[in-house]
């Protein structure tokens, strides 16, 4: 998995906390979408100690110890953007990677006139950028409280440029068919 088209690459992670077991992955992909490094937990499923004892912190602690800072610190290919899916992560995830950090998601909106077009949205740190000619635009969130307009453009500019050859968002339909495969690996599925 050594795909690395002119040094690009983005990052994508995802965290699942579903009935009471947590795992996470990462995937570092080329501009294409061809696959450059994958990094998985195994799961964890927490002890009804360590239910009482951790609280309403445990889930945090989990996601962001436990699963983020370990993926994260063992990538071996740097993307020049992280992508996440979840608000929950995106300032955890912020301040543990070495490069810009956003939330994506999808719109259905109408197309904005050109490929590249930015709006700001009311939410602090949130914008909207036409990533290509044909699809909705996307929404993305910087981390913090509030998205300085040069950063915002920065990342606009890196997901326009993949857009042109790869799904922006798809990656993360790969992540959870990856994780749902190595859980049944592991239980002999």
């Amino acid at each position: 998995m050594a795909s690395q088209a002119a040094g690009k690459n983005i990052g994508y992670v995802l965290v699942d906390g579903t009935e009471g077991t947590f795992r996470g992955a990462v995937l570092v992909t080329d501009f294409r979408g061809i696959p450059a490094d994958f990094r998985y937990t195994d799961p964890i499923t927490p002890s009804k100690i360590e239910k009482i004892l951790y609280g309403n912190a445990l889930d945090v602690y989990i996601k962001e110890e436990l699963i983020l800072e370990s993926l994260v610190g063992a990538v071996e290919v740097p993307p020049v953007l992280w992508i996440c899916r979840d608000g929950d992560l995106l300032d955890p995830l912020a301040k543990l990677a070495k490069s810009k950090t956003i939330l994506l998601a999808p719109t259905a909106r109408a197309p904005l006139d050109a490929t590249g077009d930015m709006e700001k949205q009311n939410d602090p740190g949130s914008y909207i950028v036409q990533a290509d000619g044909v699809s909705a635009p996307l929404r993305f969130t910087l981390p913090g409280q509030k998205g300085r307009e040069e950063d915002a453009r920065s990342a606009a500019s890196i997901l326009v440029e993949a857009a042109a050859t790869m799904d922006l968002l798809e990656p993360f339909s790969r992540m959870g068919k990856a994780m749902n495969a190595l859980g049944e690996e592991k239980s002999g599925s």
